[in-house]
């Protein structure tokens, strides 16, 4: 219901005879909708009391990654009697605190791996055949801090090496993406924190070719729990189609108050920059996206 009244109130629809105008939304009208989305979606319960890993979630050694590059149209088969899948299982952060998660199968990471949307044939020559897996931990980042999660250790016959992949069904859990909706596009593709209340700011936008460079203003809106990060291009008013390009820009963002612990959105995706991109997820711990 959330999802359909945020769609809803994401344009403002004119009509006019057999045309539907659809008016450009400005950053207030995003970053709004971005704090609301992020307070009514179950985003935020996510973030501070679930389970949100900003570290990789498959960790190999650094020559079964490289043949795993070079080879990149394999794809992953089961070749071998795979071991029952627990119900249940604990995550254990550093701080003491757990949390008990459901788990996906062996299988299931085997797929999660692939470039494809299914295992591929265990006859299939171009493929990586699993033998055999274990049931064990690894340790991952998380916007909580750094944590012991349950993992599948992966062993394959044609590889050097055996492929850990994070264990929990985040699909039952619930994750941030799912909550807030991980279809929109993003302005903001991270930044660095220079000082406590002055961010180095990265944003793509488009320009039309031909035309006269827009200006393009970053902007923020600060809140107590969060900080939208958007900007606002201001194009040259002409007729005509636009042949459209990609840009990148760069700029110092000065916020009225010291970021903290507040969570970093951008105003289009309403996500969390630091789970897509390089940034860190809070002021003081540098746990972003790797």
């Amino acid at each position: 219901m959330l999802r359909l009244l945020v769609t809803l109130l994401a344009v403002t629809a004119l009509a006019r005879g057999d045309h539907l105008l659809l008016q450009s939304l400005t950053f207030h009208d995003d970053a709004t909708r971005a704090v609301w989305t992020w307070r009514l979606s179950g985003a935020a319960e996510i973030w501070d009391d679930g389970f949100v890993p900003t570290g990789d979630p498959t960790q190999m050694q650094q020559n079964v990654k490289k043949q795993i590059l070079r080879d990149e149209e394999y794809g992953f088969a089961v070749a071998g009697p795979l071991p029952a899948t627990p119900k249940e299982a604990r995550i254990r952060w550093d701080d003491g605190s757990t949390m008990q998660v459901p788990l996906i199968s062996a299988r299931q990471a085997l797929v999660a791996l692939s470039p494809y949307e299914s295992e591929a044939s265990a006859q299939d020559e171009q493929a990586y055949k699993m033998t055999s897996a274990v049931f064990t931990t690894m340790r991952l980042r998380t916007v909580r801090g750094i944590a012991t999660v349950p993992a599948w250790r992966l062993h394959f016959s044609n590889l050097p090496g055996p492929i850990d992949h994070l264990a929990v069904d985040r699909a039952t859990l619930g994750t941030v993406e799912d909550a807030v909706g991980d279809d929109r596009p993003h302005d903001i593709t991270g930044f660095q924190i220079i000082d406590e209340q002055t961010l180095r700011v990265n944003y793509d936008y488009g320009i039309c070719l031909g035309r006269r460079t827009p200006t393009v203003r970053l902007r923020s809106d600060e809140r107590s729990d969060v900080v939208v990060l958007g900007i606002e291009v201001h194009q040259q008013a002409s007729k005509g189609l636009c042949a459209g390009v990609g840009k990148s820009g760069e700029g110092v963002m000065r916020l009225g108050e010291p970021l903290g612990d507040r969570v970093v959105l951008d105003a289009k995706s309403r996500l969390p920059l630091c789970l897509h991109s390089s940034a860190p997820c809070y002021a003081g711990h540098p746990t972003g996206a790797s």
